[in-house]
C-alpha cells in the first residue's frame, strides 16, 4: 500500500544557525507546543527526510529540525564523524533554544543519535522514536551490514542525495569524501546494547518488515523494556514496538500517514494504562 501523503512546504517560526562544539548547525522550529527534536538519516537534510511528516506534527507540536554535521546547511567541520558527537550536539541546540527536556524521534542514523541522546543527556530527553534505527553494528541484517563498506560517491550521482548536496552550496568536489565520511560511523563496531537497555525515557521502536533492521535486534530491546508478556495478564509496558507492513528501509519515511499517528498516540498517552477488557 503506497502512502498517499501529500507533501505541504511550512514556513517555520525561526530558523538560524547555533554555534555547537565548533560547528553553525542550521535549525529551524515549526509550529507550537510540546518541542519534538526530528533527527535525519545518513546523507539526507531537513526536507528530503521530513517534508510528509512536519506539517501534520506542527499542528500541535513545536517541532525542531536540525541538519547534522556535514549535512544540508550545516557545514562539515575537522571532526570525527560519530553517533556521540552528533548526540552532543543535539543537546547543545537543547540549550541553544532554552528547551529543557523533549521528545526525540530519529530515523536510520538519526535513530543511532536519538539513542546516543537519550543515554548521554537522559535529562534532556522525555520520549524517544527510534524509526529504521540499530543501536549495535550487527542490528543490520548482515548483507545489509556488508553493504556499507562498499558504498561510494559513484552510486549517488544524479540522485536526489548529490542534488542536495549542491543545492546547499557545499563544494562538489568534496561530495566523494562527504559519502565517505557519513559511512564511516558504520563501518566500525559498535554494540550500546546495555545502555539502551538502561534508557529510562519510554521508546517507541519502529521497523519496517522488509528494513534492514532485524526483527530480533528491534525485539530484543522491546522485551528487554517489559514487551514479550501478554498485556492482558501482565499490563501494557511503557515502551512500544511497531513492525510496518510491505514497508522497506527507505520506504519507512514514504509512511507518514501510518507513522504520525501512531507517534502522536505513543507521546500523549498515559504509561499506565490499565488494560482494555470486554
Amino acid at each position: 500500500m503506497k502512502d498517499t501523503t501529500v507533501s505541504q512546504s511550512t514556513e517555520p517560526a525561526e530558523s538560524g544557525y547555533a554555534d555547537v562544539n565548533g560547528l553553525k548547525m542550521y535549525y529551524e522550529v515549526h509550529g507550537k507546543g510540546k518541542p519534538i527534536v526530528l533527527l535525519h538519516g545518513s546523507f539526507m537534510n531537513i526536507p528530503m527526510n521530513w517534508a510528509h511528516v512536519i506539517p501534520s506534527l506542527a499542528r500541535s507540536r513545536q517541532v525542531i529540525v536540525a541538519e547534522m554535521q556535514g549535512h544540508g546547511r550545516t557545514r562539515d567541520v575537522p571532526r570525527e564523524f560519530s553517533y556521540e558527537g552528533m548526540a552532543d550536539d543535539v543537546s547543545g541546540l537543547l540549550k541553544h533554544l532554552k528547551i529543557v527536556s523533549a521528545d526525540v524521534l530519529g530515523y536510520s542514523m538519526g535513530g543511532g543519535v536519538a539513542f546516543q541522546v537519550a543515554i548521554r543527556h537522559p535529562e534532556q530527553v522525555r520520549r524517544v522514536v527510534i524509526l529504521s534505527g540499530a543501536y549495535a553494528h550487527d542490528g543490520w541484517w548482515p548483507d545489509a551490514e556488508a553493504s556499507f563498506a562498499t558504498m561510494n560517491a559513484d552510486m549517488f550521482k544524479g540522485t536526489p542525495i548529490e542534488e542536495q548536496y549542491l543545492k546547499f552550496g557545499n563544494d562538489p568536489t568534496r561530495f566523494p569524501e562527504f559519502i565517505k565520511k557519513v559511512i564511516s560511523v558504520d563501518v566500525k563496531p559498535y554494540d550500546w546494547s546495555n545502555e539502551v537497555k538502561g534508557i529510562q525515557a519510554p521508546l517507541f521502536i519502529v521497523i519496517g518488515d522488509a528494513d534492514g533492521v532485524r526483527y530480533e535486534h528491534a525485539l530484543e530491546l522491546f522485551r528487554a523494556k517489559g514487551g514479550g508478556k501478554m498485556g492482558d495478564i501482565h499490563g501494557l509496558p511503557k515502551s512500544r514496538l511497531a513492525i510496518l507492513p510491505g514497508t522497506t528501509h527507505i520506504g519507512m519515511m514514504q509512511r507518514a500517514s501510518w507513522l504520525v499517528p501512531m507517534i502522536t498516540e505513543f507521546l500523549d498517552s498515559d504509561l499506565n494504562p490499565s488494560p482494555p477488557t470486554f
